[in-house]
């Protein structure tokens, strides 16, 4: 008999209750750089903060890739599961493993080898170099694992065990805050105190999973030994795309951000549009997590050729986004103030700035949450192609086409306005393949 969680049906209640633990823990995880943007900003200063935030797009290129693998071949797993080719699946998560340890190896030695030129490229100035530099390199070394941390939010789900990935990212997420007062406030270590914070607090998550797979083996997935099949490897690699294009898109248009604050605002800035950074991906976590937590339902389901459970999810998601979105807009535009404060002084000229800046960016939440549900439903469905459309126009071209022209119009309003402008023509494209493939697959 099939004990794993996803062979159940779901209501729309049990359905919300089984992602619950996912939107939590992916909140939890958007508090890694928040905690450390808070202490640094405190007590380091907003100098050191805007330098962390310049290093940050080089680590998010490494973590795309982690990504991509990881989303990618979750989908598969989930399909195998729902077709019942259970040892198929352990083969691919056993394989999976392998090869992103080994890349996670080689992309840490590039990182530290070429620190210098790649920051100056993310465009840090004579100012921020400094900072960059230490907050990455000290980073860095733990990224392998950090890694990881992808592999047990995605495959502990598709294991139907959403509440241990919970507990183990919620442990990381706790580890992170007491090591960032310990090293940042008790052992005045700045940046590197930072940095290491990060990097432990996502590798104990990360490890996590590497230990329960391993030894775990009651459940319905467990590592066995690997059989390296090409093709369906690069149907991984190919599937994953969109959430490879989503991550490599965040660090290209933070270094536009960056660019074009230092020319429009100067070192102020990059620190304002760094805590709007911090603080909108909390309220975007939600979605990410509601995304990833039915994604392996959807993958399951479409495996089986159960149309009526597809249609269930889609027609509970499009509700639950809905709620989700009005909440995000309301909260940001009442408590923009106090979130803000909570990293820039309200005597600090970069405070006013920040708090208007935020209350128009806050309008793109009415759009992302649809946005990153289609995307992630046509990667559980292994159609990357389609979710690879979706999220690079929503991630990189419309994004790359407002803060490009939009800032040389509205000047500074035009840095703030272009995350909406860019994620409701995204929008667009989302209902016109979500309308389009409706009759292909059923849901």
């Amino acid at each position: 008999m099939d004990t794993n969680r996803l062979s159940h049906k779901f209501t729309p209640m049990n359905l919300f209750m089984y992602s619950l633990p996912t939107i939590i823990m992916m909140i939890f995880n958007s508090t890694y750089g928040i905690i450390d943007g808070l202490f640094v900003a405190n007590f380091v200063g907003e100098n050191a903060l805007a330098g962390s935030n310049i290093s940050f797009p080089i680590l998010l290129v490494a973590i795309a890739v982690g990504m991509m693998m990881a989303t990618g071949s979750n989908a598969l797993v989930g399909k195998f599961l729902g077709e019942g080719k259970t040892q198929e699946a352990k083969e691919l998560l056993s394989v999976i493993y392998i090869v992103a340890i080994i890349f996670g190896v080689v992309a840490s030695t590039l990182i530290i080898m070429f620190a210098d030129p790649l920051l100056s490229m993310m465009g840090a100035n004579e100012v921020l170099l400094p900072y960059a530099r230490e907050y990455l390199l000290y980073l860095t070394p733990c990224m392998t694992s950090a890694l990881l941390q992808s592999f047990t939010q995605c495959f502990l789900i598709t294991a139907g065990k959403p509440k241990i990935g919970f507990i183990a990212c919620t442990i990381g997420g706790v580890a992170n805050i007491i090591l960032d007062y310990l090293l940042i406030v008790k052992f005045d270590m700045g940046l590197p105190g930072a940095a290491l914070a990060t990097g432990i607090g996502i590798s104990i998550s990360g490890i996590f999973g590497l230990f329960y797979f391993t030894f775990c083996r009651k459940g319905t997935l467990y590592f066995v030994k690997p059989k390296w099949h090409l093709k369906t490897l690069f149907q991984c690699f190919y599937n994953g795309m969109s959430e490879f294009v989503s991550c490599i898109s965040g660090a290209i248009t933070s270094v536009v951000f960056n660019i074009i604050m230092i020319s429009v605002a100067g070192e102020n800035g990059v620190a304002g549009i760094t805590v709007i950074m911090y603080v909108s991906s909390i309220l975007s976590s939600v979605y990410f997590g509601y995304a990833m937590g039915v994604s392996p339902v959807i993958s399951y389901k479409f495996g089986a050729q159960d149309h009526a459970q597809l249609q269930l999810v889609n027609a509970t998601s499009k509700k639950v986004i809905a709620v989700i979105s009005i909440l995000a807009l309301t909260m940001s535009i009442i408590f923009a103030p106090a979130a803000v404060g909570i990293f820039i002084s309200p005597e600090s000229a970069t405070f006013a700035l920040t708090v208007e800046g935020f209350r128009i960016y806050a309008t793109a939440f009415l759009f992302i949450g649809f946005n990153v549900f289609v995307s992630a439903m046509f990667t559980a469905l292994s159609n990357g192609m389609i979710s690879a459309i979706v999220s690079i126009a929503r991630t990189l071209v419309f994004i790359l086409l407002a803060l490009l022209t939009l800032p040389f119009i509205f000047g500074i309003n035009g840095v703030w306005i272009a995350i909406p402008v860019a994620e409701a023509l995204g929008l667009i494209v989302s209902i016109v393949c979500y309308k389009k493939y409706q009759p292909v697959y059923n849901y």
